[in-house]
């Protein structure tokens, strides 16, 4: 079971499911003073109490949960991640220099606890940019990387950063390169369709859509852009419609399934 945690404002690629917070504190309430993993089903509860207080902007009193989540699991890197991200949120609303301090610090104490815990590098890179330390942010995605080499999150995330400094055709090969390492991510399926649309290659691009789908069919986003690109000429398997004297013009069925 993992821990509850706050999926960082950052994501453009997906989203983290969050545990039902009731159904975790019933678990973690039914934890016995000696049982093996007491501090872990504790710290989920707090983690899903200070999520909670968190999205109704509660941030003193999340922290104070995520505070207790690592008090009683040392090791929770999810809530050194969650305190981290209650900081950058309240450094970037109140230009808090000591915030976003103290939001880098507990970043890196998440990576010292997981050093693969996704959601972590992708808040302090994006922290390190908006401070102008894109140097940084790329040392430390690269860094993953080079750690990680069969990672396909590890290139997901440094796809995501060239893109956000405009080198689309870097990102592509690093999702290329993920889609290596795991040819059923979703996730990097969905990115390099995006990319690829934006760079005018509308059937690769439905193509990708389409397979990113079929693995995982609840992308509402992802099911738009289909739909939106089959409207403007292409089929379901991303070959152009034919129209005009002597062709058909058919609707056919989604290739994949749609929610």
């Amino acid at each position: 079971m993992s821990d509850v945690f706050i999926p960082s404002a950052a994501t453009r690629w997906g989203r983290v499911s969050e545990l039902p917070i009731l159904w975790v504190l019933a678990l973690a309430g039914l934890c016995l003073p000696n049982a093996a993993g007491c501090g872990g089903l504790a710290a989920q509860g707090r983690n899903a109490e200070g999520v909670r207080l968190f999205d109704q902007a509660r941030y003193q009193e999340a922290i104070r949960q995520f505070e207790q989540a690592v008090a009683s699991d040392p090791n929770n890197a999810d809530g050194y991640y969650n305190l981290a991200e209650v900081y950058h949120r309240m450094g970037v609303l109140n230009g808090d220099a000591s915030h976003l301090a103290q939001a880098e610090h507990y970043y890196n104490q998440c990576l010292d606890r997981d050093e693969n815990h996704g959601h972590c590098y992708r808040g302090l890179a994006v922290l390190l940019v908006e401070q102008e330390r894109s140097e940084e942010a790329f040392r430390l995605i690269e860094g993953w990387v080079d750690r990680n080499p069969t990672s396909a999150d590890a290139k997901i995330e440094l796809a995501r950063l060239f893109e956000e400094f405009g080198d689309k055709q870097a990102a592509k090969e690093r999702l290329i390169e993920a889609l290596s390492a795991d040819p059923q991510n979703a996730r990097a399926l969905a990115a390099l369709g995006r990319l690829r649309e934006q760079l005018g290659e509308h059937a690769l691009a439905l193509h990708n859509y389409e397979q990113s789908l079929w693995r995982d069919r609840f992308q509402p986003d992802v099911a738009a852009r289909v739909a939106a690109l089959q409207q403007s000429g292409l089929s379901p398997s991303g070959v152009p419609l034919q129209s005009g004297p002597g062709a058909t013009r058919m609707a056919t069925k989604n290739a994949t399934p749609l929610r």
